[in-house]
C-alpha cells in the first residue's frame, strides 16, 4: 500500500477516534500532559547549554577575587582596571560593582550591576535601547537602564522606581542585547551603587574583560592572573561562560536531573498511546473484518489503526508543547545564583521538535496493535 493510499484512510482514522469522545479527549489531555513536561525540560536543558557552552566567538573575560563564594565577598581594587587595560590581548575592560537580592539559588533574583556611564557604551556597543534613552541614564545619578526580559517580568517602563535589596532606582530605558544575561539585569552609575550598597568608591566586584583575539582567551586569562598573583588582592579570571558553569553549579546539577522527568513523560506518553490504542483495536475487531470483506486490504486495516496512533500524538503534541511555549513566553522563568542568570526562553525549534517526538511516538505506540490487526483472519474476527 503506498503512502497516498495511505493518507486517504485519514478522514476515516479520525471518524472512528471521534466516535467515543471521552476516552479521545482524556488520552489526548493524558499525552498533552506528558509532552508538556518534556517540553519544559528540554527548555530547561537548553538554556543551561547556551549559558555555559563556549563558542568561538566569545571574546568575554570575567576577573574576580581568588576564592570568592558571592558577589559581596569579591573586594578588588579600583586601580586593577589601568593594569588589566595595559595587558596584551586586551581590547576594553569595564569594572562593576553587583548587588542581588538573593546570593543563592533563586527564581526571582535581581541583579543590580553598577558601571562606569562612559565606558557601557565602549564596551558593549552591541546593546540597544528598546525604550527610553541613554542620554537620560547618563545624566540621572539613580537611573537604571533594565534588560528587556526583567523589564517585562517586572512590568517596568522608563519612568518607574522599583526597590530592590535596598537599592531604590527609576527606570531610564529599557535595552536588548544578544548576550542573554544583560537582558534579566539593571544597569546602574558606579559609584551611585557603590554608595547604596555601602561599598567603598575605591573598590568594585569584578572587571569584566573583552579580548582582541577570541583564541587568545585562556592566554589573556593566564596573563590578568600572573600579574597579580602576588598583589593585595588575588585574582581568578574565566570565560564569562565559564565563570557562570562554576557560579551556578549547583544550580545546573539539579537542571541535570531534570533530564530523568523529561525520559519519564517520554515513557508514559509511549505507555498511554499504546493502551489507548491496543483498547481501541481490541473493541473494533468485527468492525475490521467486515471492511476487510468490503475490500481493504491487510495494509489498509494496518494504516488504520496506525494513523489513529499518529493522530493521537500529534493532538496530544500541539496541546503539550504549544502550551509548553505558551507557559513559557508568559512566565518568564529565570534560576539565578550569585547573581548569575539563566532565562528559560520559548524556543520554536523546540515545538516543532516535541510535534516531531509525539509522531514517533505515536507511531511506535501502534506499530504492534496494527500489526495484530492486519493478521487477525477474517473469520476470526467475525466470529470474535
Amino acid at each position: 500500500m503506498n503512502l497516498r493510499s495511505a493518507i486517504r484512510l485519514v478522514p476515516l482514522s479520525f471518524k472512528q477516534l471521534i466516535r467515543h469522545r471521552v476516552r479521545t479527549l482524556l488520552t489526548v489531555i493524558g499525552i498533552g500532559a506528558g509532552m508538556f513536561l518534556y517540553a519544559l525540560v528540554e527548555s530547561m536543558q537548553a538554556a543551561v547549554t547556551r549559558s555555559t557552552s563556549l563558542e568561538a566567538g566569545d571574546v568575554t573575560l570575567v576577573v574576580y577575587r581568588e576564592n570568592r563564594y558571592c558577589p559581596s565577598t569579591s573586594r578588588l581594587p579600583l586601580y586593577y582596571e589601568d593594569e588589566i587595560r595595559r595587558i596584551p590581548g586586551v581590547r576594553e575592560v569595564i569594572p562593576i560593582q553587583i548587588t542581588v537580592n538573593n546570593c543563592g539559588a533563586s527564581l526571582d533574583i535581581v541583579t543590580f550591576r553598577g558601571v562606569p556611564p562612559r565606558l557601557l557604551a565602549r564596551f558593549a556597543p552591541e546593546m540597544r535601547i528598546i525604550a527610553g534613552t541613554l542620554e537620560d541614564w547618563e545624566r540621572t545619578d539613580d537611573g537604571a537602564l533594565i534588560g528587556k526580559s526583567f523589564a517585562k517580568r517586572r512590568a517596568l517602563g522608563p519612568g518607574d522606581a522599583f526597590e530592590a535589596a535596598g537599592v531604590r532606582v527609576r527606570v531610564s530605558g529599557v535595552l536588548d542585547s544578544p548576550n542573554l544575561q544583560d537582558n534579566d539585569v539593571a544597569y546602574v552609575h558606579l559609584p551611585f551603587l557603590q554608595q547604596a550598597s555601602r561599598r567603598g568608591l575605591g573598590e568594585v566586584t569584578q572587571f569584566n574583560v573583552r579580548v582582541e583575539d577570541p583564541a587568545r582567551l585562556a592566554e589573556v586569562a593566564a596573563a590578568i592572573d600572573a600579574h597579580f598573583a602576588t598583589a593585595e588582592e588575588r585574582t581568578h579570571t574565566q570565560p564569562e561562560k565559564a565563570f557562570f558553569a562554576q557560579a551556578a553549579s549547583e544550580l545546573i546539577e539539579l537542571m541535570g536531573f531534570t533530564r530523568w522527568i523529561g525520559f519519564g513523560a517520554v515513557v508514559a506518553v509511549l505507555g498511554l498511546i499504546a493502551n489507548a490504542v491496543l483498547l481501541v483495536a481490541r473493541t473494533r475487531i468485527r468492525e475490521n473484518a467486515v471492511l476487510q470483506t468490503l475490500g481493504y486490504s491487510d495494509g489498509a486495516i494496518a494504516w488504520l489503526v496506525l494513523l489513529e496512533g499518529l493522530l493521537l500524538g500529534l493532538a496530544g503534541g500541539v496541546l503539550g508543547a504549544g502550551g509548553a511555549m505558551t507557559f513559557l513566553a508568559a512566565s518568564r522563568i529565570t534560576f539565578g545564583n550569585e547573581g548569575q542568570i539563566m532565562s528559560v526562553v520559548a524556543d520554536p525549534a523546540l515545538f516543532v521538535s516535541g510535534l516531531l517526538l509525539a509522531l514517533v511516538l505515536g507511531g511506535m505506540a501502534s506499530a504492534y496493535p496494527a500489526w495484530q490487526a492486519a493478521r487477525r483472519p477474517i473469520v476470526e474476527s467475525l466470529r470474535a
